[in-house]
């Protein structure tokens, strides 16, 4: 006889807004370092952590985040040949980088071991986001475990609709939202922010940051009694350390070098200074070593080369306020701004501040060419897509080119969010819109400067936008109580400072932000301090935008698809479009142009040719045309009965001439005077309300005296 499993199931509840969620681990995926399931009403998200108990000889931490939509989740079978879950879907990645970003700070510095989170959507029933009970439960798996981990941490989301803030909003209250936003944090400060809004103020986004904040607590609560409750021993682990006397010798040596090197403003020219004073050390202390020995020097002398540019560089701020480019901390970098530059794209912008260049490109298109979208929570289509490339040559590097990795996504969407805010609307400008931001340089905010580059393109192709937007990238750096907040950051200074957060929007508001932490959370006061300070640098940089262009062009491009929208009545679509299509099919091939026909009623034709359009247009409106009283006719005879003719006087549209109307003669037969196919003027004297058409030749004819 078969024992059952004797497992020890343990549960806890909480509530973010007015959702409960259950947090359980102690019966599925057991032999992971940590699993939780997380549930609420219909969904489950299972989450995995395994952290390898190997230390790998990389320089940065190896965390692996993996979260997989699963098509059964919510009873769909996967589009595609194979008909089984492939690559992750953009939104997939996207999620995943939301449920890194938060956790990667609280792992301790020098943790080497390579570790892997892997939430799966078991079940979704499309009343909360999946991504946030992913988040959560990578955070509750890493605490009960045995591995490292400083949290706990938690997130939600939040909108804004009608003045009022919800948490883990359904989704048809985000549709309503003017402020949507993923924040994740521990129970006294932030991580990691990100999100999109239809201009907010510096206020309001305030306000949703510790709305958000205040109601993921709960969350945090909720993993400290299961720990209390399940959670294991913490395994030991000590960093590696550098042999104390060697770094004393060579952090004596190269201080004084790193520090001229980093005065150099040229990203490449300060690099190969780095490089060369880090050669020169090793000539100084790594000679005549064993080579046992000269291996683990070797490794610990680029360990502090790195120690002593991050002090150095930090340092200098803090105490002299002069950063590595030699400006202040509120300081903007060169900017130059150009339009128009690529004569067969239908608009294109090219921004360059400092080292950082991109350049927008944009596509205008019809219907034909939206996006489908398959997603597991059910399938629609794009009629706004942004792409960002950020090629090895931006950071005059070798690499592969055509793989689209997670940070290029990332940052399209951040920048594709940036700007769907600003777009016209669709009943007025019913385009499909493509932006590609190819980023050609690269020191500091791409991402940003995509944003820029895609508004003056946008313009540029004639798109009647909202309001113009630029954006920025804001830094920091904390030494204890000791805070400098830095605008327009340079890589290097994304790379060694403690926050990169960007922000985007125009004179109205704020349409797009994103924050990313490396210390273990910002406080809202250092977050107010930040987003009064990138207002200012955004304003700037805008500013330098509309001296090159700061108005759309009145006209699109002659290389782009005109498209001209016209309504008719919802009766009439179905006799455009023809038994089987073969009307709308005739039309198409008549003329040339693309025809998109709405159950509404509303058609829009787009070509490149005004006379297919209007040639088109007039066809669709003679099938829609209706008989007016007293108005005149060129009919056709269609057929002929013993009490009058049929006559054809629009596509479809028949109407009786009596014998009575064919003269002011007497007409013994219809055949003595007409047969079909006979064309002829006609008179339409009266429709009923059935829509009976009582049609006169006679009253056309002059009256025999």
């Amino acid at each position: 006889m078969a024992q059952s499993h004797n497992w020890n199931i343990v549960q806890e509840k909480f509530k973010i807004g007015d959702k409960e969620i259950i947090l359980e681990t102690g019966k599925l995926a057991k032999q992971a370092d940590g699993s939780v399931l997380v549930s609420c009403n219909e969904t489950r998200v299972l989450v995995t952590v395994v952290s390898s108990r190997k230390a790998t000889d990389k320089d940065f931490f190896p965390l692996m985040v993996e979260y997989q939509e699963k098509y059964y989740s919510s009873g769909k079978i996967p589009g595609g040949f194979f008909k089984r879950e492939a690559k992750p879907s953009t939104d997939a990645t996207l999620t995943s980088r939301l449920i890194d970003r938060p956790i990667r700070p609280l792992f301790p510095t020098g943790y080497m071991f390579e570790t892997q989170v892997v939430a799966s959507v078991l079940s979704t029933d499309n009343s909360i986001e999946p991504g946030i009970l992913a988040g959560i439960g990578a955070s509750t798996a890493l605490y009960i475990s045995d591995i490292p981990f400083n949290g706990p941490a938690a997130s939600c989301q939040v909108a804004r609709v009608n003045g009022q803030y919800i948490a883990n909003p359904s989704y048809a209250q985000i549709e309503e939202a003017d402020l949507e936003m993923i924040v994740a944090g521990t129970r006294k400060a932030l991580l990691m922010v990100e999100g999109g809004a239809k201009f907010i103020s510096e206020e309001t986004m305030l306000e949703a940051l510790k709305f958000g904040h205040d109601s993921f607590q709960p969350a945090i609560e909720a993993q400290e009694r299961l720990r209390k409750a399940v959670g294991k021993p913490k395994r030991e682990f000590k960093p590696k350390e550098v042999d104390e006397a060697f770094r004393k010798q060579v952090e004596q040596f190269l201080s004084p070098k790193v520090k001229s090197a980093l005065k150099i403003e040229e990203k490449q020219a300060r690099y190969q200074a780095v490089d060369d004073a880090k050669a020169e050390a090793a000539e100084k202390f790594l000679i005549d070593l064993p080579e046992d020995l000269l291996e683990i020097r070797k490794k610990e002398l680029g360990t502090i080369v790195e120690d002593v540019k991050y002090n150095v560089a930090r340092q200098t701020i803090l105490k002299e306020a002069v950063r590595i480019d030699g400006r202040k901390v509120t300081d903007i970098r060169p900017i130059t701004c150009e339009v128009g530059i690529l004569p067969r794209a239908h608009g294109s912008g090219l921004f360059t501040r400092g080292e950082t260049q991109v350049l927008g490109a944009i596509t205008l298109g019809t219907s034909d060419d939206e996006q489908l979208i398959d997603s597991v929570s059910g399938n629609y289509y794009k009629k706004f897509i942004l792409h960002y490339n950020f090629p090895p040559y931006s950071v005059g590097e070798v690499g592969r080119i055509g793989f689209t990795g997670r940070r290029e996504i990332g940052h399209g969407a951040l920048a594709e969010r940036a700007l769907k805010a600003i777009l016209p609307d669709p009943a007025k400008f019913p385009y499909t819109m493509r932006v590609v931001g190819e980023v050609l340089e690269s020191n500091g905010s791409s991402s940003m400067g995509t944003v820029c580059a895609g508004c003056m393109g946008l313009m540029d192709a004639g798109v009647p936008i909202v309001e113009p937007v630029s954006g920025i990238a804001m830094g920091l750096i904390k030494e204890g109580d000791d805070i400098a907040i830095l605008s327009d950051i340079l890589g290097d200074e994304d790379h060694l400072g403690d926050m990169d957060f960007k922000v985007a929007g125009g004179k109205s508001g704020i349409t797009a932000f994103q924050m990313d932490i490396k210390i273990e959370g910002v406080t809202l006061e250092i977050m107010k301090k930040a987003l009064a300070q990138a207002a200012e640098g955004r304003a700037h940089i805008l500013n330098e935008m509309l001296k090159v262009i700061d108005i759309h062009r009145g006209e699109i491009s002659p290389y782009a698809p005109r498209i001209e929208t016209i309504q008719v009545k919802p009766e009439k679509v179905r006799e455009i479009i023809g038994p089987g299509g073969k009307m709308i099919k005739s039309i198409i091939e008549a003329t040339g142009v693309k025809i998109d026909i709405e159950d509404d009623g509303k058609i829009n034709i787009a070509t490149s040719d005004p006379i297919a359009g209007a040639k088109a247009k007039a066809m669709i409106m003679s099938i829609c045309a209706e008989a007016e009283i007293g108005k005149t006719y060129q009919g056709k005879v269609k057929k002929i009965m013993d009490f009058g003719a049929f006559v054809e006087i629009l596509p479809g549209t028949d109407g009786l001439l009596h014998i009575s109307e064919i003269s002011h003669d007497r007409v013994r037969t219809v055949t003595e005077v007409l047969k079909e196919g006979d064309e002829l003027e006609v008179k339409v004297l009266d429709v009923d309300r059935a829509g009976k058409i009582k049609l006169s030749r006679k009253a056309l004819l002059i009256k025999p005296v």
